[in-house]
């Protein structure tokens, strides 16, 4: 049987290839066996995004998990990441099992695992999930009748849709950004984020909210490269004054101002934090990914804010979220957390809050950016994902694990990080990363200078470099 790995942010794999019924149920005993182990009489919540076969595999969870004396509770229609982690926290339940494979291409499914918290379950308890996956398991998925475990009282099907959705009206002043005169927009890129964002704002313009599972074969990521059509809207509408765009389980976030232009997740860190610090007299440690913008370095020091740099992967600021008093937690990715929510990325929550900034204040996004600007200065970041043949990714990879690069073109390397993967930095505010993914078989590349152009740059002169390993 297929071996089954958890990577960064849970085990993904091809639907009907690695991930299938007999694999989902693998997971699912083992997440039992875990549940046993730890907790007497355990609760799971469980919940899928529009991917295909959400309700099959989350359906495989719930008889396994039921079959081994594990109360379920089910989601009773698609949910997002954020939803199911909430729900967890209200409904009291001692993990949450969230079948999505986030951003990735349509071809994958996943699963992923939160801890009673209401955030990503942690890298050690993973692990434990993981050495527990059986080779195989014998399960008959068509013997078990889920309207018998519902019967019983096995399995319950819980509303999410209304849980987050009060939660959020006892949050924010909703009628005030209602009614405020600025103009929305929502791009769910076909993922789960639709649902809540019909609810809670019917009135303003949507993009690609409704079910489509190939995703109109353009992955569910938050980049520039795949909201080109959200962009272009904005731009023809000319009415519009800030567009929010989440991934395919609304966890990730990006924004687009008055004029289209794309807002990456580096400027909603820095608006984060200067908004909950300045306006709202906030304070707490900042928690960034490796890969971040080193802005967030001088804007913490500019507010006398304590900042912690851990390696990629949103489990990393969870943990951190549990210990101490984190203000804003975030990467690059668009995985963002803030104080007075749960310690979970969520890209809704994070695109009301700025909104909430806009109308308070009353200035527009780029407005707002241009004050972080101010503070700051401005800069640019650049990635890019590089699918190589695997031998050459681990011909480069061990280049760099054997320091073989001491410049990129004209970049000379000042010195180099290795806590999650290799961040060459060329001077204070210029930097690349070469990095393994860590769920899907690529390389990613990653640059900052003061520019577009110079980061561009930057990334061509390290292909340029590498390709030659």
């Amino acid at each position: 049987m297929t071996k089954i790995i958890f990577g960064t942010d849970g085990w993904r794999a091809v639907i009907a290839k690695e991930y299938t019924v007999a694999n989902v149920a693998r997971v699912a005993y083992a997440t039992s066996l875990w549940l046993h182990k730890n907790f007497s009489n355990p609760k799971v919540l469980i919940g899928h995004d529009c991917r295909f076969g959400g309700s099959l595999f989350s359906e495989t969870v719930a008889k396994v998990l039921a079959s081994q004396k594990v109360k379920v509770l089910l989601s009773d229609t698609y949910a997002s990441t954020p939803m199911v982690s909430l729900g967890i926290v209200k409904l009291k339940t001692d993990l949450g099992v969230v079948i999505t494979a986030s951003h990735n291409p349509p071809l994958y499914n996943g699963y992923k695992l939160k801890g009673n918290y209401g955030g990503p379950l942690l890298e050690n308890q993973i692990k434990e999930v993981e050495a527990m996956i059986p080779e195989s398991y014998d399960f008959d998925f068509d013997a078990v009748k889920l309207s018998d475990l519902i019967e019983k009282g096995d399995v319950t099907y819980v509303d999410l849709e209304k849980i987050y959705c009060e939660h959020v009206e006892s949050h924010f002043d909703m009628e005030a950004i209602r009614n405020s005169k600025f103009e929305f927009a929502f791009d769910a890129m076909y993922g789960s984020g639709q649902i809540i964002m019909r609810k809670l704002f019917p009135d303003i313009t949507f993009l690609h909210c409704e079910i489509n599972p190939t995703f109109n074969n353009i992955p569910p990521e938050p980049l520039l490269k795949n909201l080109t059509e959200f962009s272009d809207m904005i731009k023809i509408a000319e009415n519009i004054d800030c567009g929010l765009a989440v991934d395919g389980d609304a966890d990730r976030i990006a924004l687009f101002d008055n004029e289209g232009n794309y807002v990456d997740s580096h400027h909603v860190i820095l608006i984060l934090i200067h908004y909950l610090k300045k306006y709202k007299k906030q304070n707490g440690k900042v928690a960034t990914a490796v890969s971040s913008t080193q802005k967030i370095k001088q804007l913490c020091a500019y507010y006398k804010l304590p900042l912690e740099i851990v390696p990629i992967g949103f489990k990393h600021v969870c943990e951190l979220m549990l210990k101490e008093n984190i203000m804003v937690g975030g990467e690059e990715s668009g995985g963002i957390a803030v104080n007075g929510h749960i310690p979970e990325r969520d890209g809704i929550w994070n695109g009301l809050v700025i909104w909430e900034f806009m109308v308070r204040s009353g200035k527009s996004l780029k407005e707002i950016i241009q004050e972080v600007y101010d503070i700051v200065g401005s800069f640019a970041f650049e990635r890019s994902d590089l699918r190589l043949e695997e031998d050459l990714k681990q011909r480069i990879v061990k280049n760099c694990q054997n320091n073989a690069y001491t410049s990129f073109g004209p970049n000379k390397v000042r010195n180099v990080d290795t806590l999650d993967g290799f961040k060459y930095y060329f001077n204070d505010d210029e930097w690349l990363i070469i990095r393994p993914s860590g769920t899907e078989p690529v390389l990613r590349t990653y640059a900052e200078s003061q520019t577009k152009e110079k980061a561009s740059a930057i990334l061509k002169a390290c292909y340029d470099t590498i390709m030659k390993a």
